[in-house]
């Protein structure tokens, strides 16, 4: 979310630590020896038809998939991360009919189903599951939620969870930030709605008609690591960056048509900032939903934004298009990499140089640092937007002050290039850096504790 956005987040979430529910979980199973993030190369099929409001949504689901590890799959799993905001075991994301393999029970607080497959799949086999699924959108602006006639729906798409050299990562939600780890995916996702809604949605969309007053919307997004799309009476305006890409502005009824032209400015000016500084935007169009009744400052999703009136926040949600959007990284355990990254590349658009910053740090305890995990930050919440997103992009300031502008300069570009539809660590993070400077960085680290 938007530096804005997140830290009003922070200071309006609980601060105290989410329980882990495990309903009917197993263990997971052994991780995989090579450490080869699999299953890889999702390609996701969805059809889903909505009621009258575009709260309810029912279908079907399938996905494709490979092992590109050498250490089989047994299994897979699922997260319906929505799930979150029901009351386990009842569940605003229902996946029923599975096929393609055995699910077990619900498990961690219903976000997580395991699917064990029927076979082992063998290193770059592939393979299919498929399921009906139901969505039903709760009260509430939020990134999954409804604010009157307007709905947002992000995370709401079942996706399947990721095993690497640390295991299957099953992490629970968080609502103080993110829990989110993809690789990069294939989307095809047909929306079957009411015409006299809009629904704006990653990727390129094509509006066909459907049957009496209803619409076809045919959403196609290759290479993203999520999907999300909203659904009411927008009013939509749309225009076109100095590099061609189409940005569209949502807004509901209460923000004014001179709000919404601000925004739309800020969002163009700073794709194109941000595509300068880290490389070309490889999507055709950006789509940016405004409610000023969201409790956070906004949220990011491949080519899909939601945003308060706040060209800071804005600018931050679309430097989240590159810092984890292209160079995705583990978002519950590192959340650094793409909200540090996020405030700093805001910070470079609005000129924000960052001097003396490293004078007002003042650490809360020996324990407090800029690579924290999630699980850190939801036992000290109210820290979470003061050590991320501040500390860390004035760390990312001081690097730039240490190594010379010019080389972090090209630093965050070639990191970029290297890592593009890939994953970030914090340890190559590191290594690209010092690769960078003949500087030794590790009193750097040290005192910035930046650790990994």
């Amino acid at each position: 979310m938007a530096m804005m956005a997140r830290i009003v987040r922070r200071m309006l979430a609980c601060t105290s630590a989410a329980v882990l529910l495990l309903l009917g979980s197993a263990p997971p199973a052994a991780f995989a020896v090579d450490g080869t993030r699999t299953p890889a190369s999702p390609s996701y099929t969805v059809s889903l038809t909505s009621n009258a409001s575009g709260s309810t949504w029912t279908g079907h689901e399938s996905v494709t998939f490979s092992n590109p590890s050498a250490d089989p799959l047994n299994e897979v799993y699922l997260r319906l991360w929505d799930n979150y905001h029901g009351s386990c075991p009842s569940t605003p994301i229902t996946v029923t009919n599975v096929t393609g393999g055995t699910p077990s029970p619900l498990s961690v607080n219903c976000t997580a189903l395991k699917i064990t497959l029927p076979a082992p799949l063998g290193q770059n086999q592939s393979t299919s599951i498929g399921f009906d699924l139901g969505i039903v959108v709760p009260s509430g602006a939020d990134r999954f939620g409804r604010d009157g006639s307007y709905n947002f729906i992000g995370n709401a798409l079942p996706v399947l969870a990721v095993r690497d050299g640390s295991g299957w990562h099953l992490d629970p939600y968080t609502n103080n930030g993110e829990s989110f780890y993809q690789l990069i995916s294939d989307y095809t996702v047909t929306l079957d709605h009411p015409s006299s809604l809009f629904v704006p949605a990653t990727g390129t969309s094509v509006d066909t008609p459907g049957t009496s007053g209803r619409t076809v919307t045919k959403a196609t997004a290759a290479k993203v690591r999520e999907f999300a799309w909203a659904a009411g009476p927008f009013t939509k305006t749309t225009s076109t960056t100095s590099t061609g890409v189409t940005v569209n502005v949502y807004r509901v009824s209460s923000i004014s048509s001179g709000s919404a032209s601000s925004m739309m400015t800020t969002a163009k000016n700073s794709l194109v900032a941000h595509a300068g500084r880290f490389g070309a935007f490889p999507y055709g169009e950006v789509d940016v939903v405004l409610d000023n009744n969201f409790w956070f400052g906004g949220m990011e999703y491949p080519g899909f934004v939601l945003d308060v009136i706040s060209s800071t926040a804005l600018a931050h949600e679309l430097a989240h298009q590159w810092w984890y959007g292209i160079v995705g990284d583990d978002e519950y355990n590192s959340p650094w990499l793409d909200e540090s990254f996020a405030d700093y590349a805001t910070d470079l658009y609005n000129n924000i140089s960052g001097t003396n910053c490293w004078n007002n740090v003042s650490w809360q305890s020996s324990a407090e640092k800029i690579s924290n995990p999630m699980s850190y930050w939801d036992a000290h919440s109210s820290r979470y937007g003061t050590v991320v997103y501040s500390y860390g992009k004035c760390a990312l300031h001081d690097l730039r002050r240490t190594i010379g502008t010019t080389a972090m300069q090209d630093l965050l570009k070639n990191y970029a290039a290297s890592h593009w539809y890939g994953i970030s660590t914090t340890a190559e993070f590191k290594a690209a850096a010092q690769a960078a400077t003949s500087v030794n960085l590790s009193s750097f680290w040290t005192t910035h504790r930046i650790d990994g």
